[in-house]
């Protein structure tokens, strides 16, 4: 079993100059293509890390992907079991501290299903271009009408893979508490194209600014309500 990568670090400290429990652990998933390596699961991992307080943000490999494999993923149910393992051990070494669970496109959908298991107590869960529409089209929403975690969707208002009036018609249907952040103009990966940009007169950075700072303002509530 492939150990998690390096962790972003983050710690609190009180007036005693104790660490805190108030700062959460992320367990940040990577998508279907690329593993957490890649530059954008650095590029976001350390902007959660930051925007969150986090007393450490983990990514990891799935096994299908680890050591520079290049094999197709296999089906999302079966990487449950690993992903969950890489939780308890983050969970372990920060016993008190909130969990939150994150991950880009896949990583999202595995990260709601180890959220629905009895033995992960999350606080939030962060899906980051969700992939509501599967392979032959199809809406997949029995998975978001079980979990009872809140939960965060960030999309772009161009991915294909989540019609963003099928997820408003799914997050009605609910149970837990959700939200969405929508990303004006952004693809799978929230990429805006440059038109679009001059078009809204901003860039890139500050949309993603803005995209972080809803982020933190939802974990903060979530948490809050614990």
């Amino acid at each position: 079993m492939d150990s998690p990568s390096p962790p972003s670090k983050r710690r609190r400290k009180n007036e005693c100059g104790d660490d805190t429990s108030s700062s959460p652990v992320v367990v940040f998933a990577h998508g279907a293509g690329a593993p957490s390596s890649s530059d954008w699961m650095i590029k976001w991992k350390d902007m959660l890390g930051k925007a969150l307080d986090a007393v450490e943000v983990v990514t990891f490999d799935y096994p299908y992907i680890a050591g520079g494999k290049r094999k197709a993923p296999p089906k999302a149910e079966k990487l449950v079991e690993f992903h969950t393992d890489v939780v308890k051990r983050a969970v372990a070494k920060f016993p008190g501290h909130p969990l939150i669970l994150a991950g880009k496109s896949m990583g999202s959908r595995v990260s709601c299903m180890v959220a629905c298991k009895e033995d992960i107590a999350a606080s939030a869960v962060l899906c980051l271009g969700y992939p509501l529409k599967g392979m032959n089209g199809a809406v997949r929403d029995e998975l978001l009408l079980q979990i009872t975690v809140p939960i965060m969707f960030v999309q772009g208002s161009k991915d294909g893979l989540c019609p963003l009036d099928k997820l408003e018609a799914v997050r009605k249907k609910m149970k837990s508490l959700s939200e969405l952040h929508l990303i004006d103009g952004g693809d799978h990966s929230f990429k805006i194209g440059k038109k679009h940009l001059q078009t809204m007169g901003t860039t890139q950075d500050e949309m993603e600014g803005l995209t972080v700072q809803a982020i933190a303002a939802f974990i903060s509530k979530s948490l809050g309500e614990r």
